[in-house]
């Protein structure tokens, strides 16, 4: 049947075979493609009949219509018949073909639009799977954001619990410490601060002033005292100290007050032969009020604004020489005594003003006695009644202003002083009248200043200088504030003192500390009608037996300073102090220093002191000590 159909068709050798090969047997691209490659070869089978017809009837016209070929014509028409039939077989075949391909079309088109239905719906679900996707990643990033402020939140809330705890625990430590080791007591709104020491202390002496700790330094002994050549060595716990702080914060201003007090008292019944009953002293007792703006008032028993102090000039603050002598050292100028004070702090600067209790130290030679400045005590008005005490006209006015800054403090004041007596012009010589006695008051005053600065990170220098008139009693020497005039008046003396302080912390532990200080009173003399010297220190005074040792007492009559206790006292000896000289090393250690079970520390002091006389008739007589002192000391926390 091929090669029927290749016969009859007239255009080339290739194309119809090519599409028979190809299209219609299904090697094209796709079923579509296939089922038109049948459907036009079929075509072209069909057309190719007709033609074929055609091509013959055009063969038997122009040649020679004879017998011969008409009978080849009736012998092909059987072949003819036979091609037909094959042809139609063919078409039926391709039909059968056609009709498969077109069921296999249908099928891979229903196939297809499945496919593309499911591709559809995969489609949508991938969209949609996209969306959920995307707001889930949405939902992701707020729910990691989320998560993460989370996260931070709980990073904060653990170091804040962490250190809630923290706090907690220090909380509970804090006040199970406060509880155990209360560093201050509470009485309703007051805390009480306890202060307080307890000492054991030595002191020796190679020339005797029957003291404790206590050096009256203007009393030490010329060489013509029996006490001058013996030494002496005295144990004491007088010096350890009680006390308590009194704190009141009410807001607007906080209320102070203070006690401190301790045993260099003696009373009528003191003494070291069996049980040393010696009395309680009042050293400090104060009360203040202070303001947030930096004003404060203080009244009571306190150190005098004299005193340098190591902060502003704030009470407590007193700058004192690390010295177990009781009395401190040669050329420190203080006083303890009643007192108000007003201060006032502006930044590092502090302006203070002080109206304190008035004294006089009188001392005089070939002096009149038509003059008082006081009398002995009163036992109704619980003085001592074997103390003499002035009639003071005012109190002693004290100014002083304070500078703290990096370079140290520094301080700089005033005092102003009134001495009164009352002198009888007509009594002259304990005789004449009365008439005329006249209150007479004489003014004294002077300057002072303290500097107190770090050398080193080590070394701390100290310089204090006090100078006037009538200032003898603020020096630590308590040389005269006044002399007289010969009509009875009243004269102050001038008068000078001054220390130089170094003070070492090589070690927390240690401090090594020296002093060098003295005091200064001058001459002060006037001549009388008679032509005699009176006053203070005249250098008509009789020197010449200073030097020279008389016998001890002979009699004893049972009372305090009676044989056998009556040494020996220089005759013909005015030996008025011209000045007192001291120089002074030491060390204190502090063993042991914890601030819940206090401190214990050891002391060590060597002082050298030099007592020199005004000239007069037999030269200056000159007296000196050596002094060693020992301390052990426990403080409270």
């Amino acid at each position: 049947m091929f090669f029927a159909v290749w016969a009859m068709y007239p255009h080339g050798t290739s194309c119809l075979p090519r599409l028979l090969r190809h299209e219609a047997f299904g090697y094209g691209k796709g079923p579509m493609n296939t089922l038109k490659s049948v459907v036009t070869a079929s075509l072209l089978v069909a057309m190719s009949v007709p033609a074929l017809a055609q091509s013959t009837g055009k063969s038997s016209t122009t040649s020679q219509t004879t017998t011969k070929h008409r009978a080849a014509a009736r012998k092909t028409a059987p072949k003819q018949d036979a091609t037909a039939a094959q042809i139609q077989a063919l078409r039926q075949e391709m039909q059968a073909q056609i009709d498969e391909l077109k069921q296999q079309l249908a099928d891979r088109d229903a196939k297809l639009q499945a496919t593309q239905t499911s591709v559809q719906t995969a489609q949508e679900q991938t969209a949609e799977t996209n969306a959920k996707l995307q707001s889930i990643v949405a939902e992701s990033q707020s729910n990691k954001e989320s998560l993460d402020t989370l996260q931070s939140k709980v990073t904060d809330m653990v170091a804040t619990t962490s250190g809630l705890s923290n706090t907690l625990i220090t909380t509970q430590a804090n006040l199970r410490e406060s509880v155990e080791s209360p560093t201050t007591l509470h009485y309703k709104g007051i805390t009480i601060t306890p202060v307080a020491f307890f000492a054991f202390e030595t002191v020796w002496r190679s020339r005797s002033l029957a003291s404790d700790v206590n050096t009256p330094f203007n009393s030490t002994p010329y060489m013509g005292a029996g006490m001058a050549h013996v030494s002496e060595l005295n144990f004491s716990g007088r010096q350890s100290r009680v006390g308590a702080l009194f704190e009141g914060n009410t807001g607007p201003f906080k209320l102070s007050g203070y006690v401190e007090a301790d045993f260099l008292s003696a009373g009528a019944t003191s003494n070291e032969n069996q049980s040393n009953s010696y009395t309680l002293r009042q050293r400090q007792i104060w009360g203040q009020a202070a303001t947030q703006g930096g004003f404060a008032v203080t009244g009571g028993q306190m150190w005098s604004l004299v005193t340098e102090t190591k902060k502003s000039t704030d009470n407590r603050t007193e700058n004192l020489p690390m010295t177990i002598d009781a009395q401190y050292h040669v050329g420190f100028s203080w006083a303890r005594q009643p007192a108000i004070r007003f201060q006032q702090k502006i930044g590092k600067w502090t302006a203070a003003a002080s109206l304190e209790q008035a004294e006089y130290i009188y001392s005089a030679s070939n002096s009149p006695n038509n003059f008082f400045i006081g009398s002995a005590g009163t036992g109704g008005g619980l003085y001592n009644l074997t103390a003499n005490y002035s009639n003071n006209v005012a109190p002693d006015v004290v100014v002083k202003g304070t500078y703290d800054g990096k370079l140290g403090h520094f301080e700089a004041g005033g005092i102003a002083r009134w001495f009164r007596d009352r002198y009888y012009p007509n009594g002259v010589g304990g005789t004449g009248s009365s008439a005329g006695a006249v209150n007479d008051t004489k003014t004294g005053g002077g300057f002072f200043a303290n500097i107190r600065m770090p050398a080193t990170k080590y070394l701390d220098v100290g310089v204090h200088m006090m100078t006037g008139t009538g200032v003898g009693r603020y020096g630590t020497s308590t040389l005269p504030d006044i002399t007289v005039h010969p009509d009875g008046t009243l004269a102050p003396i001038k008068s000078d003192q001054g220390l130089i302080s170094l003070e070492a912390h090589p070690m927390p532990k240690l401090d090594i500390f020296g002093y060098a200080g003295g005091e200064y009173a001058q001459r002060t003399t006037y001549r009388n009608a008679s032509g005699v010297l009176v006053g203070y220190a005249p250098v008509s005074g009789n020197n010449a037996g200073c030097n020279v040792e008389t016998l001890p007492t002979a009699a004893g009559n049972g009372l305090a300073g009676s044989a056998p206790y009556g040494p020996g006292t220089p005759a013909n000896c005015l030996g008025a102090t011209r000045a007192v000289i001291e120089g002074t090393a030491g060390i204190t250690y502090r063993l042991y220093s914890n601030p819940r079970f206090g401190r214990l520390q050891y002391q060590v002091q060597y002082s050298y002191l030099t007592r020199e006389a005004w000239t007069g008739q037999g030269g200056a007589p000159k007296g000196t000590n050596n002094m060693v002192f020992t301390g052990m000391r426990y403080y409270i926390p």
